[in-house]
């Protein structure tokens, strides 16, 4: 494995594995914080944004071969 496969496949898994801890805690402060259904709604919608742009930049950049 060459520098540069070890470079895509870090960065993909990382930014990954921050996503899911991202998901996580927004999941746990929801449920501390007693949101109710559409408190859940509010913060995975507005604190979520972050990586769903994150996620159509690859799948943007995939598409077009950039």
């Amino acid at each position: 494995m060459n520098i540069d496969v070890f470079e895509y496949w870090s960065l993909h898994l990382g930014i990954s594995g921050l996503i899911l801890y991202m998901i996580y805690i927004i999941y746990r402060l929801a449920k501390d914080s007693n949101a109710g259904r559409f408190g859940y709604f509010v913060l995975f919608f507005s604190l979520g944004l972050g990586f769903v742009g994150y996620l159509a930049k690859t799948v943007i950049m995939d598409f077009l071969h950039v």
